[in-house]
């Protein structure tokens, strides 16, 4: 009986702490359907009338800007940085986890450390890179940084998702005459394709999110969704069921790559956890 009522508080845990986190994005999409005076109001009204507005506001029905250039951008950005992240990474992480090379764990220790600074503070070399280059507003920029950025947090998750690759099925494969190409592209890649999914949506994740370096180094041709969102708020009128329309959309896209990769993320961040 004791573990069958663990077993139960532990669920009615798991729920509550899911209900938490789920909360403020019901409370979101739900003052996204509200007219800005009633997204205002304090207490809110959970009884008010739902209209779309924001939506349309967001859409730029109202005269606005239309939100799908900077849409585009985010796309682009995301994913060719994120393709990127993983050609680079799986032969790096190779290299430390299954064809070792000297002093691996420093290595792994250099790639780490490379996120300990904080951002802001290469802010201002790379503005000035880009300006002498005449790079700024290019999103191609942001394609660059953005996998420099998640390059190492990619290597390091990856490298321990190939470590659970059974060397003998690489040395078969390599007494077959296959290269090293093809061992990662027919024989790792597979095996290890939970973590390598795991992988790519996170970095998908961070890169689709980055604001500040996105704020600072764009303009108008290759403005992101996130920069894009930042210019609802303004100092006079009210725009918060607009803000809240417009990050429900922007959140979009991260939800439903979330949702169709969810179980090989949940295999790829348990790879390792059961020996």
């Amino acid at each position: 009986m004791s573990a069958v009522l663990r077993r139960g508080g532990l669920g009615l845990v798991a729920w509550l702490t899911g209900i938490v986190f789920f909360l403020p994005i019901a409370w979101m999409a739900l003052t996204s359907f509200h007219s800005e005076a009633d997204a205002a109001t304090n207490p809110p009204s959970f009884a008010a009338s739902l209209t779309l507005d924001g939506y349309r506001e967001f859409f730029g029905s109202g005269g606005g800007a239309s939100p799908w250039p900077a849409l585009a951008n985010s796309v682009v950005a995301s994913l060719v940085s994120t393709a990127l992240v993983l050609v680079l990474a799986l032969p790096a992480a190779y290299a430390l986890s299954i064809r070792r090379v000297r002093k691996w764990t420093d290595v792994l220790f250099f790639f780490l450390s490379t996120k300990m600074l904080p951002v802001v503070a290469g802010l201002l070399p790379i503005y000035l890179f880009a300006k002498h280059t005449g790079t700024l507003d290019d999103i191609w920029l942001l394609v660059v940084l953005h996998t420099s950025m998640n390059l190492p947090i990619a290597v390091w998750m990856m490298q321990s998702f190939l470590a659970e690759v059974p060397v003998a099925v690489i040395e078969a494969a390599q007494i077959d005459g296959a290269r090293l190409p093809t061992i990662l592209a027919r024989v790792v890649a597979p095996i290890a394709l939970p973590g390598i999914a795991a992988t790519a949506l996170i970095c998908f994740i961070f890169s689709w999110n980055e604001l500040l370096f996105a704020r600072v180094l764009t303009g108008v041709v290759a403005e992101t969704a996130p920069v894009f969102l930042t210019g609802f708020i303004t100092s006079q009128g009210l725009f918060l069921a607009k803000v809240c329309a417009a990050s429900l959309v922007i959140s979009l896209p991260v939800l439903a790559a979330g949702f169709a990769a969810q179980d090989k993320l949940v295999q790829g961040l348990s790879l390792g956890a059961v020996k």
